[in-house]
């Protein structure tokens, strides 16, 4: 049994950045109030049933996952007529999806099988992802993640040289409608391969365990490892409105709505390459990565789909990467690191951070000075832009603690610099401090549609860890807002606040 648990309180000041109701980038109050607190837990469990020396079941759950304290009080929904004011309010009561929150107390996150063979290791089942430095694909188990992948998937890992590892696996991205033949209690089948989006991956490595890469470091050698990551994904048709309400069973035994298929015609390839060399003194890390395809029809509807203004042609070509170069000095106690970082981007209005957005031209496409929204433009007569040029970073893969992890959502559209500084007073007590600038690729794609610079964040904390599993940390951040986030119309013009942001974290590993 492997896992842990951890409380997260917080404070948030300034996330408005001073900008009028409307045009903020963070759910922030209203009037004259500045200042946002709360406090956050999860449990994570990761029990592994041992079948054999050779067999093993591997599970992990959330328990409470990112329960906002006090935000299921017994007076929830449906509420019983004992209270009439919230002020009576003495406890807690369990979150229930749809009933008094939007997600259940316990989730699922993997449950997979792994059988050790004479030639390599097959797993089968839900399982979480990860690849490099975690810009593209994240696995989110780290103390202090939120986000993280989780796939479906058939996986088989072969070492035919030592420490060199070829995988091949399949993955099931999307299965489209499915039904039960047999009421809600027979086995399901899918309604349609046509519908189904799929991936075939593989992986090439040369890597070192973590006790070979300490064993090599010890005796002052170096330790090279590298990879690539391929996958190919196609979709022929989509199922129209299928993901856009909750599943609810149909007649004809179908679960959710039934509005026919899209004609799609999808592809993508998806490479990603990483590379990582250390001394005993220094490490470089850096990892490259693309989304290269294109969709062949953008409608949404079986009606817009053969209707010459609703199916264009949309082409993807967004790249990213990071680098990471690292120096420690005094015996490791202090440690000196510089992280570069890019994020392709777009000349279409807004971020892209998060697509499915509408923007507030016409259409629900963007125009200039909106945040966020969709990073194609078409309309009568064809497309003034079809490409989807911003890539964007797994939001697992933190970069700052308030203007893109927060305010924006995730990396994207950006270059950025990072240098950090963390000394260790004691053995577990690490003093850490570090400056972000970040700047867009586009200045069309900022609020300000002129400016490229974002901003400057500081970041200063403090971690204590002990050999027993407890974890202590605070992170004290402030955000320099730049003239990229500044409003491009003069009536909507504020003078840009500073923001901050107070975090802690209790945690417990076992």
């Amino acid at each position: 049994m492997d896992g842990y648990y951890r409380l997260r309180p917080n404070l948030y000041y300034q996330f408005g950045l001073g900008k009028i109701e409307g045009r903020r980038l963070f759910p922030s109050p209203r009037g004259a109030e500045k200042t946002q607190s709360g406090a956050d837990m999860r449990l994570r469990l990761e029990p592994t049933f041992n079948i054999s020396e050779e067999v093993r079941i591997k599970t992990q759950f959330d328990v409470l996952d990112n329960v906002l304290l006090g935000s299921t009080p017994s007076r929830s929904f449906p509420d019983d007529g004992f209270y009439v004011f919230d002020i009576f309010n003495d406890g807690q009561t369990s979150p229930k999806s749809a009933i008094n929150a939007l997600r259940d107390s316990l989730s699922v996150r993997e449950l997979y099988g792994e059988v050790s063979t004479p030639v390599g290791l097959l797993r089968f089942g839900r399982m979480t992802a990860n690849w490099g430095l975690g810009i593209l694909r994240n696995d989110g188990n780290c103390l202090e993640c939120d986000y993280g992948d989780v796939v479906d998937r058939v996986m088989f890992v072969t070492e035919p040289f030592d420490g060199f590892y070829v995988t091949p696996m399949f993955e099931f991205n999307s299965e489209g409608q499915y039904a039960y033949p047999n009421g809600q209690q027979s086995q399901p089948v899918d309604l349609s391969n046509a519908d189904d989006s799929n991936s075939w991956v593989l992986a090439v490595a040369r890597r070192d365990t973590p006790q070979e890469v300490k064993a090599k470091l010890d005796n002052n050698q170096g330790v090279l490892n590298y990879g690539l990551h391929f996958s190919w994904r196609n979709q022929r048709y989509a199922s129209a409105g299928l993901y856009s309400s909750p599943p609810v069973p149909n007649p004809d035994g179908s679960v959710g709505p039934s509005q026919g298929y899209v004609r799609r015609d999808a592809t993508l390839y998806i490479p990603d390459v990483w590379l990582r060399y250390e001394e005993r003194d220094f490490r470089v890390e850096f990892e490259l990565a693309a989304y290269l395809g294109q969709i062949n029809n953008r409608a949404q509807t079986p009606a817009d789909q053969d209707i010459p203004d609703l199916n264009q042609s949309l082409q993807v070509v967004s790249f990213g990467g990071a680098a990471v170069g690292e120096y420690r000095l005094l015996n490791g106690q202090l440690n000196l690191q510089l992280e570069l970082g890019f994020a392709s981007g777009d000349r279409a209005p807004g971020f892209g951070a998060y697509p499915g957005q509408q923007g507030s031209g016409s259409g629900g496409f963007t125009q200039a000075g909106d945040s966020d929204g969709p990073q194609f433009r078409c309309g009568t007569g064809g497309c003034s832009d079809s490409a989807i040029r911003n890539f964007r970073f797994n939001r697992a893969y933190r970069v700052d603690n308030i203007l893109w992890r927060e305010l924006i959502g995730t990396v994207t559209d950006t270059v950025y610099a990072k240098p950090t500084i963390r000394y260790s007073l004691t053995q577990g007590f690490d003093l850490f401090g570090s400056v972000i600038y970040s700047q867009a690729i586009y200045a069309e794609s900022t609020p300000s549609f002129t400016e490229r610079m974002l901003g400057i964040e500081t970041n200063l904390g403090a971690r204590y860890e002990t050999e027993d599993g407890f974890v202590a940390r605070v992170d004290w951040s402030v955000l320099f807002p730049l003239g990229g986030l500044q409003e491009n119309l003069e009536e909507n013009r504020r003078e840009l606040a500073t923001a901050h942001a107070i975090r802690g974290t209790l945690g417990i590993r076992f």
